[in-house]
């Protein structure tokens, strides 16, 4: 289980876990998460995001907001997706939530083994959401947010699905796009809607 050891061992104030979610789906925008945990206050139960049920994530969210000493969730746009392209609007998302931490860190812990730019010193951790509590953390945050969002766009763009599978990859979302084609929030860079799209162009 993920534990505080990385975020102790690390010198000269605050630590901030970083992580995002939604860098794989064909659809929305990319999400980051940036989480100072009190290493007195940390909420039981933290792991990856992706290994917890929905209703655990909605759980540790209000506990994290509510015992963390700060935390922020930033998102990347489809029309920063389609312009920087998914791994430099990732790490925009993710230095708009350091830069909005109520507390500014001396270090990030950032979830992968990319070095993005940020405003405070940072160290890589590959597969950090299993080890770093702060990483774990910020990955809840940012599903949770990203997933929340993804429903609020499915009453906005209904037919696609995307209250089920979030953007991703599924067969509804397939023949949501062979019939409907793609809608604004779609990733135009993924080549399953650039056919949607030349399909729709063309007839």
């Amino acid at each position: 289980m993920p534990d505080m050891m990385l975020e102790l061992a690390c010198p000269n104030g605050p630590v901030c876990g970083v992580d995002e979610a939604g860098r794989g789906p064909w659809a929305g925008p990319v999400s980051a998460a940036a989480v100072i945990l009190d290493p007195a206050r940390v909420p039981a139960g933290l792991d990856d995001s992706k290994k917890l049920s929905p209703k655990a994530r909605d759980s540790l969210e209000i506990e994290i907001k509510q015992s963390a000493l700060a935390w922020a969730v930033a998102f990347g746009s489809v029309e920063e997706i389609a312009e920087l392209n998914i791994l430099h609007a990732t790490g925009l998302a993710m230095r708009r939530a350091v830069e909005q931490l109520s507390v500014t860190p001396a270090f990030a812990l950032v979830d992968g083994n990319y070095r993005f730019k940020l405003p405070c010193e940072i160290k890589t951790v590959v597969k950090g959401d299993a080890i770093s509590a702060s990483i774990a953390a910020a990955s809840i945050l940012a599903k949770v947010a990203r997933d929340r969002l993804m429903v609020e766009m499915d009453a906005l763009y209904p037919g696609y699905g995307f209250a089920g599978h979030k953007g991703y990859h599924a067969q509804v979302h397939v023949e949501a796009l062979r019939t409907l084609g793609p809608c604004p929030i779609h990733r135009r860079g993924w080549e399953p809607v650039r056919l949607a799209l030349t399909k729709i162009n063309a007839g």
